[in-house]
């Protein structure tokens, strides 16, 4: 405005025109403000221009980053392509870099080029500059032929009108600039997926994005002034009206989550207080998490199950790193008597005996060489430091490389499936023997008879000398020896039905004892009896259980004599698991081979001392009451123990006692 107080102190003897220069020129600087766009205010200025100094035509020309370009025209300008538009920008900018170029009225063809001018149709052009307030140029405002040459006057008015243009046209960037920054903002907070909210101290909306109009089906405008807890849905979950969001004042920030509708939201809220003539504020950021929660059950109802799985099979399931390592193990592994701090963290190696290591190391390496190792059958020492035969099975995990990362190791106790396989194979055994023997048996009767027949008439024959028929006793003898060997042989292969009825276990002990019991006393051989009273009845034969139990009391007083010392044999019985159990327990001397001593033919005495027919009649009288008869080594001490388990009678306890055979 200096330079328009200059212009009034000035007289230019125009008169009247000036006082209306003056008010077209006030009228322009109100016009000329601010809150216009760029583009209105660039046309607004070039009009008023021509007016004013009643030019030709006006060009107002700026400069931007990607260069100068003709921002308005007005005039028949208007009318000019754009290859003239573009050539006129360039000489402005040409000419606005002169040094000291303020303001300046020249011929056209001077200060545009002959051609350009030409082509215009200009013949005087004025040239202000736009500078602003640091100094920067801004652009040039060009007035293309006035009415006539411009006085000192004019040419101050004209430049105080750049000058003012250039004061708006920063103003003009910076309000467009704020104005951009505001619809980004905006534009930025509605597209945020997170619902936000927010209100002023009474709970009234100060503002709220697109998602949560949304989600309330409210539309944005007619949600501000509203209070917050009357929207949508939120009504459903506000008392009275006020925020559902809002717990507490005494915290800037706090989170906790809520649900809406049928969503959950993790709300996050910040208590902004007033500041300066502001109001207190509060802004809630909803973020929806209800995939995640439902993602979170999956995963959770996943776990457990699996959880469930592993823990409640009968395998004992380990996870190995690549370096062999427990680094899970499942609920079975400490049932089975592991402690957690014996296992997590040690080598697979240290739950197998040392003899079978070697075999779980070359496991683990093929494992990890991408081979799964399965039906590995080995022993694997217990908890409680029993071993079980255990089956083991190996199998690598691979991550999402496909590289291996872990071993999955499941070990079945088939300890039971072992034993009864075992069983099994012994009874086929034992069953093809038996069909073997009874064939060599019924061979060897019919030439036996022939030979004791013949036998007893050579003896009877008086003109055979007495030194033969000697001999032909001993023929006699030994075929009768034969023939009982013979008649053993068929009572194993037949083993016969036994003869079914209710018996008192203690009774047949007794009985079976006190034909023992002279045997017993005049050797040395102390007898302990350990009944448990009232025994449950087993059904069987009397005169075959007898007949077992005879022959296991026969090995026992065998064994203690081979020892040539005083010697013990315990019996004792005892129930449980629908099973009567009965225990021969002797301390002479162990058996050397207990897995064989039920076999036909096997015996430990010495020539001609035993057939190794007897135990084996034994077990298949046991088997045919369905029962079970073992032999092992004491675990404590000399001596073996045999235990022979019969099944237990289903009889009312009243008939118990008048069945009960008594000695």
């Amino acid at each position: 405005m200096r330079a328009l107080k200059r212009v009034r102190e000035t007289p230019v003897g125009l008169g009247g025109s000036f006082e209306s220069l003056l008010a077209q020129f006030s009228a322009a600087t109100l016009e000329l403000n601010p809150s216009l766009g760029a583009a209105e205010f660039a046309s607004r200025l070039t009009v008023r221009a021509t007016q004013m100094m009643a030019a030709r035509a006006a060009v107002l020309a700026l400069e931007h980053d990607s260069g100068w370009t003709v921002a308005a025209l007005s005039g028949p300008a208007q009318h000019w392509d754009n290859p003239v538009q573009q050539r006129l920008a360039i000489a402005l900018s040409e000419q606005s870099s002169v040094p000291g170029m303020a303001l300046r009225s020249d011929s056209a063809s001077r200060l545009l080029g002959q051609d350009l001018a030409e082509a215009l149709g200009w013949i005087e052009v004025v040239l202000a500059r736009l500078t602003g307030s640091d100094g920067t140029l801004l652009g040039v405002l060009c007035l293309a032929d006035p009415g006539r040459p411009l006085s000192d006057s004019e040419n101050q008015i004209f430049q105080a009108l750049a000058s003012h243009a250039a004061v708006a046209l920063e103003n003009v960037r910076l309000f467009s600039r704020i104005e951009w920054s505001r619809k980004q903002w905006v534009q930025d907070f509605d597209a945020i997926s997170d619902v936000i909210v927010v209100h002023d101290s009474e709970g009234r909306v100060l503002r709220l994005n697109r998602a949560l109009a949304q989600v309330l089906e409210v539309p944005p405008a007619a949600a501000v002034g509203r209070p917050i807890g009357e929207l949508g849905l939120l009504a459903l979950s506000a008392p009275r009206g006020s925020c559902p969001f809002c717990r507490t004042r005494q915290v800037a920030r706090e989170e906790f989550t809520h649900a809406v509708g049928n969503r959950t939201y993790l709300i996050s809220t910040s208590h902004i207080p007033a500041a300066g003539n502001g109001k207190a504020r509060t802004i809630h950021v909803l973020k929806d998490i209800t995939e995640h929660r439902e993602a979170e059950r999956r995963y959770r109802r996943e776990r457990d199950f699996n959880r469930n799985i592993l823990n409640n099979t009968e395998s004992m399931i380990l996870v190995l790193d690549t370096a062999g390592l427990v680094s899970y193990a499942n609920r079975r592994c400490y049932e089975a008597g592991h402690r957690e701090q014996d296992i997590l963290g040690h080598p697979l190696a240290e739950m197998v005996p040392p003899a079978h290591r070697p075999a779980i190391s070359d496991a683990l390496e093929r494992t990890l060489q991408g081979v799964a190792v399965g039906n590995l059958e080995i022993p694997v020492l217990r908890g409680d430091g029993t071993t079980g035969q255990f089956s083991i099975s190996l199998s690598p995990m691979r991550d999402e490389r496909e590289e291996i990362n872990s071993i999955v190791v499941v070990m079945t106790d088939i300890t039971d499936a072992a034993n009864l396989q075992a069983k099994l194979m012994h009874t086929e055994k034992m069953a093809a023997l038996g069909q073997l023997v009874s064939g060599v048996a019924h061979e060897v009767n019919n030439p036996l008879a022939a030979i004791v027949g013949f036998t007893d008439l050579l003896l009877e024959n008086s003109a055979i000398p007495g030194e033969a028929k000697q001999e032909l006793r001993v023929i006699l003898q030994e075929a009768e020896r034969t023939r009982v060997i013979v008649q053993n042989l068929l009572s194993f292969a037949r083993q016969m039905p036994a003869q079914r009825e209710p018996v008192q276990i203690n009774a047949i002990l007794q009985q079976t004892l006190q034909l023992r019991a002279y045997n017993f006393s005049n050797h040395g051989i102390e007898i302990r009896q350990r009944y448990q009273d009232e025994l449950p009845l087993t059904i069987g034969d009397p005169q075959q259980l007898r007949q077992v139990f005879l022959n296991i009391l026969n090995n026992a007083y065998d064994a203690i004599q081979e020892g040539h010392r005083p010697g013990t044999i315990e019996i004792s019985t005892s129930h449980g698991d629908g099973h009567v159990e009965v225990v021969f327990r002797n301390d002479g001397p162990a058996i050397a081979h207990p897995e064989r001593i039920f076999e036909p033919f096997f015996t430990t005495k010495e020539v001609g001392k035993g057939t190794g027919l007897g135990l084996s009649i034994c077990y298949g009288i046991v088997r045919a009451h369905g029962g079970e008869i073992a032999a092992r080594n004491n675990a404590e001490g000399p001596g073996c123990a045999f235990l022979v388990r019969l099944p237990i009678a289903r009889t009312a306890p009243a008939e118990q006692q008048a069945q009960e055979i008594t000695p």
